[in-house]
């Protein structure tokens, strides 16, 4: 679904994006991990449209992501810290959301009923908490049925009971074929949902393949140690795919 064929992204002198090569397979959870400024959130917001790289292509579903912008109808996004208007209530956000979304959409509130929001609709963003924030984050990227999901962080914040609702979503999604790219650093929390990882550092791929690929080319059984390896271990691009 998502291919990148040598994206490269500077800011300023600094390269965060050194001639990526990687491909995100259509209904699967792919992880990508790395430490702070290996360029997970420049790769992800290349996606998006939000950051134009330098060098390189960026296919979705074999279109290029510079040309029509109408591909992004297909992407539900959600940021690890979601930026509502604070005068705005969750019900008034979700009115401007599908406003500019135009009404052929089929809304999927699965997860507005899961998280029993109840008051906290009709309560101003500005008098919500983080977590509550973080609730609603989560309804609005899957509220249109994407067939993509970008989801930077998406349990920070929220209690087990919501973090475990809002894993259990992204499992029931991928198992209806849609294709999941999951930041985090909660490498426990990528091990149970996990199909594929890539892994950056310093803005290249050091390791693309599934997460069995990846604990057999590591000999280790955890992914939080396989990644420690793979860090300690910094060469070439080590690929099972």
């Amino acid at each position: 679904m998502i291919e990148a064929r040598g994206l490269t992204k500077r800011f300023g002198t600094l390269r965060v994006l050194d001639g990526v090569d990687l491909v995100v397979p259509r209904g699967q959870i792919t992880a990508i991990i790395g430490p702070n400024g290996s360029g997970k959130t420049t790769f992800n917001k290349s996606i998006l449209g939000l950051v134009r790289p330098d060098a390189g292509q960026l296919l979705f579903d074999g279109i290029p992501v510079n040309g029509d912008p109408g591909y992004r109808a297909r992407i539900g996004y959600m940021p690890q810290a979601a930026k509502f208007p604070e005068n705005l209530c969750a019900d008034d956000v979700i009115r401007l959301v599908l406003s500019i979304r135009g009404n052929p959409w089929r809304r999927d509130d699965e997860l507005l009923r899961t998280f029993d929001l109840g008051p906290a609709m009709r309560t101003p963003v500005r008098l919500l908490s983080g977590g509550m924030r973080q609730r609603i984050n989560a309804a609005l990227a899957f509220l249109f049925y994407p067939e993509l999901l970008i989801l930077d962080e998406p349990t920070a914040g929220l209690d087990p009971v919501s973090s475990g609702a809002l894993k259990d979503k992204m499992r029931r999604e991928r198992d209806a074929g849609r294709t999941l790219i999951v930041t985090s650093h909660v490498l426990s929390e990528l091990e149970e949902l996990a199909d594929r990882v890539a892994f950056l550092l310093d803005g290249k791929v050091r390791f693309s393949g599934t997460t069995n690929e990846l604990r057999a080319l590591t000999g280790e059984q955890t992914l939080e140690r396989a990644i420690a390896n793979l860090m300690t271990g910094v060469g070439p691009a080590r690929s099972a795919a």
